[in-house]
């Protein structure tokens, strides 16, 4: 097994995120952990294999088909959030641990989206009918065949240890992040193309809060713009990242770039985003 080296550098491993990416179905756990690779050069091959196994090692211990949806939601909530100890808090929202798979395995700690995902990873490998809901402002997870109604599903909440949540507790999840009701269309599957620009996004969001990481800003973007029907913005985004950390010409390079693929819609952002070009350029003088 190749270590951290040439050969697992962050070109490589940023081509493997890419190719992972556009695989007919994409591997969510290892997506994931790719981020986390692109974040912490630490984690090497062997790293992403033994993130692996412990999510094999967690499935492992589940009981065998334990029944309908609410059995396998309290075996899951027994195992990862009663004996392992799975849970998100308010202070990690303040860490970019937060959102890195690895980091949420080893230090059982993460965000709602990362829980979610250790939550779905480990009760699938099991053969449990789950799957990730992109609540808006707080990821959860479903349980049960999505092949049958709603009401004969269930939600958990990772971030609260596996909570079984009724329906006033999804409702007021969904209420208090955007002040709307619930609707039936946030309770649907997420794919996890979906569930992987959530997490970069969230990652992007926590580096904005804190300029002097624009590095950790400028990565984040540049994956997402690797997943396919990406936000053209974001080469906008990349673009102004790049004239931030002292590359004028490739920023605005990237903007013009940028200009030409919305000028069609929009005239009036194509050209102030032009004016931008311009101005980076000219600080090279």
């Amino acid at each position: 097994m190749s270590g951290a080296g040439d050969d697992f550098g962050p070109g490589e491993v940023r081509r493997r995120f890419a190719e992972e990416a556009r695989a007919e179905r994409p591997d969510l756990a290892l997506l994931c952990l790719l981020i986390g690779a692109t974040a912490d050069p630490e984690l090497d091959e062997a790293g992403l294999d033994a993130a692996q196994i412990e999510l094999d090692r967690l499935a492992g211990q589940l009981p065998f088909r334990p029944g309908g949806p609410r059995a396998w939601a309290v075996a899951l909530r027994e195992l990862l959030g009663e004996r392992y100890g799975f849970r998100g808090s308010a202070a990690d929202y303040r860490r970019l641990e937060s959102s890195l798979l690895h980091e949420v395995l080893a230090r059982r700690r993460g965000l709602p989206i990362l829980l979610s995902v250790v939550w779905v990873e480990v009760a699938r490998r099991a053969g449990a009918p789950v799957y990730g809901v992109a609540l808006p402002g707080h990821f959860v997870v479903g349980v049960g065949p999505v092949d049958v109604g709603v009401e004969q599903r269930l939600l958990v909440d990772p971030f609260d240890g596996g909570r079984v949540l009724t329906g006033g507790d999804a409702e007021a999840l969904v209420v208090g992040a955007t002040g709307g009701p619930l609707e039936a269309s946030m309770l649907v599957p997420a794919e996890p193309l979906e569930v992987v620009m959530r997490v970069l996004n969230n990652i992007r969001s926590w580096a904005a809060a804190r300029p002097e990481r624009s590095d950790v800003a400028l990565w984040a973007v540049e994956l997402a713009l690797a997943v396919p029907s990406h936000p053209a913005r974001l080469r906008h985004e990349r673009g102004q990242l790049l004239v931030r950390r002292g590359d004028f010409l490739g920023g605005a390079a990237e903007m013009e770039e940028y200009a030409g693929l919305v000028e069609v819609v929009d005239e009036g952002l194509a050209e102030r985003v032009r004016g931008e070009a311009a101005a980076a350029r000219a600080m090279l003088n």
